[in-house]
């Protein structure tokens, strides 16, 4: 690699933590400042980097816009699949990981339990959406107005004593999941299974995907459920991470 794009890449990572003046940036540099000069010039044509009003340069639109598209073609489903394959190892539980396709949430990725009792479910699936964990982090995602219109669309089949009946009781726990950062599934779809899922974020901080933990009743009970939640939420933090998005909360707690 020549030594000019190796002190091009330098200067970028420096304006990456900071918008810094020409001289800030030579002073660090290890070069004359003609060089950091004609150096930041090149980048400036380019759009890679921009001065405001103060003449401190900062990153350029070209270089969000490059970042953007390298994003968007990483697959979620290949980012995801380290992570959640050594939260099924270490949990021995069924995971999930399903986004929406159209207007409808579909499993992309499965890991099967470890233990004798499977999950009907499959790749290619698609999720209720008033009852399925993942379903209902999509949906909490959404704009309100959004939200409104797809729960007054569904049909509310109860197929077991929990099962949400109601556009208003789907809403109601859209806006709890919303709060809390997670969604059950109370055995609301199959009477002998529970699940939790937490969101996967890209870097815009958008809710991309949802993964999730599902556990036979007679496994876990609901208490033990939630036993597995921080796993969970680490597992989908990470993958998150790897997609760009930086959590605010964390960085400044």
């Amino acid at each position: 690699m020549s030594q000019s794009l190796m002190r091009a890449i330098d200067l970028l990572a420096e304006l990456a933590a900071q918008p810094a003046t020409l001289d800030e940036l030579a002073s660090k540099a290890s070069v004359h400042k003609t060089t950091v000069m004609r150096l930041l010039h090149a980048m400036e044509e380019k759009r890679f980097v921009v001065r405001d009003e103060q003449q401190r340069f900062r990153l350029g639109s070209k270089f969000f816009e490059l970042s953007s598209l390298a994003l968007e073609q990483r697959d979620i489903r290949a980012v995801a699949r380290p992570h959640l394959a050594e939260l099924n190892a270490s949990t021995g539980h069924t995971i999930h990981l399903a986004a929406f396709e159209g207007n409808e949430v579909v499993y992309i990725d499965k890991f099967e339990s470890h233990h004798p009792v499977r999950m009907y479910s499959r790749i290619g699936l698609t999720a209720a959406l008033h009852s399925a964990a993942v379903a209902k982090v999509l949906l909490a995602d959404m704009p309100r107005s959004r939200q409104e219109r797809i729960a007054a669309g569904l049909d509310y089949v109860k197929v077991t004593d929990n099962t949400l009946t109601s556009p208003e009781a789907l809403l109601a726990e859209l806006e709890q999941v919303k709060l809390q950062g997670w969604a059950q599934d109370n055995a609301e779809h199959e009477a002998f299974v529970h699940c939790i899922a937490a969101p996967i974020r890209d870097a815009s901080g958008a809710v991309v995907a949802a993964a999730s933990c599902s556990v036979p009743v007679v496994m876990l009970n609901y208490e033990g459920l939630l036993g597995l939640l921080p796993g969970l939420k680490a597992s989908t933090d990470a993958i998150s991470h790897d997609l760009g998005w930086i959590n605010h909360e964390r960085t400044t707690s």
